[in-house]
């Protein structure tokens, strides 16, 4: 649900004066601070080395991280989690205070708090597992007495670290070292780099994982031990040696196979596994009390086979795989050893079982909408869907739905069409098979990652608006979907056909057509029989990351195959159908740089264009782009930007239907930043609008040329989003700063005084 509220007069500026003023009258804490006590507010850190350090500033950080406690963070110059503390713990705070320190209250930090002694030591602590051994550290304490403020200061001189000469691996005859040997070339711990405890650390994780997937399942890292040895050397240099600590168990230094693969695909805490049927597919024991899972089904989704290595990669995969069907809440693979003879550089045998969980195989999902919009029309909606899970026994997925709406225009446009009302019903069915439904049948293990998803879709919509006209659709889908890797996803649709029927038009809409023949051919062919593509790299999965990538590229083509089947006569139809030529490509780029804690510069860009040929002169008005509103240049309203500099008729209820295009660029630039607790706060700038690439004579100003930065809507504003678990409410007041629809010269606006209110869910990009 999103809407674009147009706010008059100058509100804005008295909630940022309220904000403001509310921070400046959160500064004042000095009176709270005991008496004797300063405010512990800031930390620094000097190095001096005595030799070149490449990463110093890396090291700095490291340093600052292990300091204890934290300094009080402040917001905009002054401490409002502070001030909610001392109110709230004063002799009879009162409700409300109580309240608001709970909620946002911060606990003060005192000079008094610092142990400086122990910090020194700490930090020498940290240098020496970087290789600084024999550094030096002081420390103190200044103190602010006008602001009751007081700032520690750790001064280190580091010394020559000490670097790495030789590293190799203790030789010995168990199978183990020769699996250990392979692995050495691949280390991280390269000739002339710095002692490093974390590297070392490191590489006993990565030898140990290389391990497991060898089979080796009863290994873990701490089974492996370095040593050093410095007394080859006099200039800071260092020999490192790998072994295996003494009296490491027999069982964790022989690799295991597996004998056995148990899958139980109805499973429940409750399952007797001694009345279960088990069946037999594929060297695997398919254990269920009545047919959930047909196994034939099921096992191109599990990896694990009978006489391979065990190996956690494969145990991983297989859960993800699993996990993909649609059809489990939980996924378990739990090993069982099976014998415990084994010795030497024997082989150990494992039982695998797995445990699937699950969902309930019907459900009903039934959502009430409050829709808003931006040309006034507003009311209540109602979405119920069905979903099938496991319908043919196959991990099929069946979801039916049904959605309706009625909206009146109860403000917006004060044309003719003021106060009519809209109807909106929409019945759509899909049926999810988990698996590549294609004449040519492919290994389980040809898509590494992900198998894919084939989906079959059938969509009917009916839309009445009255005053204006009736507008019935059909959609149908086939395609497939599928993960590459972690990042990302295709989706193509070699089938995609969809017929809109335009119908019962009012005068009042066959005179917007008729004074705009552009627009009239976009809705003439309405019958789309195509191609779709849409490839999607998301690196915003890695949450940690300092910076992230998304981006997502969309391909359509249209009425290629049909005119294979046409007739020769212009413009061509096939069933009596007049249908549409095009092609379609667009790009929505995005990059978030989290530079601190909760803090984000988040960026977006996107660029697309549609082109008809052949049967079509003009680009199907649904397959049309429109500019402005709470997920695109959010100081313009939904449908309000362009084409161009196309100039709207404010007074007729319809005109944003005038108000598409065949060409959008956008660019959008964001800074999110924490207020308090769950409430985060963003500035922005939007730029962007659509054009089309021929001339439409009805929209004077539309098509795209060489002056087209000129002609670029920009605004920008700050936002308020409440962030709960991902749930994010969003609320974002913009203003424009240049309006292409205004004349030349008269273009920078800053109009400040008419700000649009754009409430939405989720972030825009």
């Amino acid at each position: 649900m999103n809407s674009a509220i147009k706010i008059k007069g100058n509100i804005k500026w008295t909630a940022l004066a309220v904000v403001i003023g509310f921070v400046t009258y959160s500064c004042s804490v000095e009176k709270f601070i005991p008496e004797g006590e300063y405010l512990y507010t800031k930390e620094t850190v000097e190095l001096t080395p005595d030799s070149i350090v490449n990463d110093i500033d890396n090291i700095e950080l490291d340093l600052k991280a292990a300091l204890r406690p934290e300094p009080v963070s402040s917001f905009l110059g002054g401490y409002p989690g502070l001030y909610f503390h001392y109110k709230g713990t004063r002799e009879k705070p009162g409700f409300i205070n109580k309240f608001l320190n709970k909620k946002f209250g911060k606990e003060p930090v005192y000079a008094s708090d610092i142990r400086s002694y122990e910090m020194e030591q700490i930090l020498l602590n940290r240098l020496e597992n970087k290789g600084f051994f024999y550094s030096t550290v002081a420390s103190e304490i200044v103190e602010d007495t006008i602001n009751k403020e007081a700032e520690a200061i750790y001064k280190l001189g580091l010394s020559k670290p000490y670097r790495l000469q030789n590293y190799q691996l203790d030789t010995d005859s168990l199978l183990v070292y020769k699996s250990i040997k392979n692995e050495i070339d691949k280390s991280i711990m390269k000739p002339g780099m710095r002692f490093d405890l974390s590297a070392m650390k490191a590489e006993r994780e990565r030898i140990n994982l290389q391990l497991k997937d060898e089979g080796f399942y009863n290994f873990n890292s701490g089974f492996l031990i370095f040593e050093s040895d410095t007394n080859q050397y006099t200039n800071k240099k260092f020999d490192l040696y790998l072994r295996l600590k003494k009296d490491v168990p027999v069982k964790s230094i022989i690799p295991y196979k597996v004998a056995q693969v148990n899958v139980y695909p109805n499973y429940s805490v409750a399952l007797d596994s001694t009345v279960v049927d088990t069946v037999t597919y594929a060297n695997k024991n398919f254990l269920q009390d009545e047919l959930y899972f047909l196994p034939k089904r099921l096992d191109p989704f599990i990896l694990l086979e009978e006489g391979d290595l065990y190996s956690p990669d494969k145990s991983k995969a297989t859960s993800r795989r699993l996990g993909s069907i649609g059809a489990y809440k939980f996924v378990n693979i739990r090993y069982n050893e099976i014998d415990n003879s084994a010795e030497g550089d024997s082989l150990g045998l494992l039982e695998a079982n797995i445990f699937l969980s699950p969902l309930n195989k019907r459900a009903i999902r039934a959502e009430v909408k409050a829709v808003t919009k931006s040309n006034g029309f507003s009311g209540p909606g109602l979405g119920l869907t069905f979903a099938n899970r496991n319908l043919f026994n196959g991990g099929e997925t069946l979801n039916i739905s049904l959605d309706g709406s009625y909206e009146i225009q109860a403000g917006g446009n004060t044309g003719s069409s003021s106060g009519s009302s809209s109807v909106q019903l929409g019945l759509s069915g899909e049926l999810i098979f988990p698996r590549m439904l294609f004449p040519y049948k492919f290994s389980k293990d040809y898509f590494k990652y992900d198998i894919p998803k084939t989906r079959i879709k059938l969509g009917l919509a009916y839309l009445n608006r009255s005053q204006l006209f009736t507008l019935g659709s059909v959609e149908a889908n086939f395609g497939y979907v599928w993960q590459a890797n972690k990042y990302i996803t295709h989706e193509i649709n070699p089938i995609a056909i969809n017929y809109v029927s335009l119908a019962n038009t009012t005068p009042e809409f066959d005179a917007i057509l008729d004074a705009n023949p552009y627009l009239q051919t976009s809705f003439d062919q309405q019958f789309i029989s195509g191609l779709t593509y849409s490839f999607t790299y998301n690196g915003m999965v890695d949450a940690g990351k300092t910076h992230q990538i998304f981006l997502n590229a969309n391909f359509e083509t249209a009425g290629n195959s049909l005119s294979l089947f046409s007739g020769g006569e212009q413009p061509q139809s096939i069933f009596g159908l007049e249908y549409a030529q095009f092609a379609r490509i667009d790009g929505d780029f995005r990059y978030h740089f989290n530079f601190a804690e909760n803090q984000t510069i988040a960026a977006r860009l996107f660029a697309g264009v549609g082109v008809p040929y052949g049967n079509s002169e003009v680009v199907p008005y649904t397959k049309q782009y429109f500019s402005g509103g709470p997920y695109s240049v959010r100081a313009f309203r939904t449908r309000s930007l362009g084409p161009g500099t196309y100039v709207a008729d404010e007074d007729n209820a319809a005109n944003y239907y005038d108000q598409t295009g065949n060409l959008r660029l956008e660019a959008n630039l964001e800074y999110r930043f924490p207020l308090i607790n769950i409430l985060q706060g963003a500035v922005f700038v939007d730029a962007g609008n659509i054009w089309n690439t021929t001339d439409n004579e009805a929209l004077e100003g539309d098509t795209f040329g060489s002056d087209f930065i000129n002609q670029l809507g920009i605004g920008g504003g700050f936002g308020m989003r409440v962030d709960i678990q991902s749930f994010v409410i969003r609320l974002d007041l913009a203003a424009p700063f240049h309006d292409p629809s205004l004349e030349e010269g008269k273009r920078w606006t800053y109009d400040f005084s008419n700000p649009i209110l754009n409430f939405a869910i989720g972030y825009p990009f």
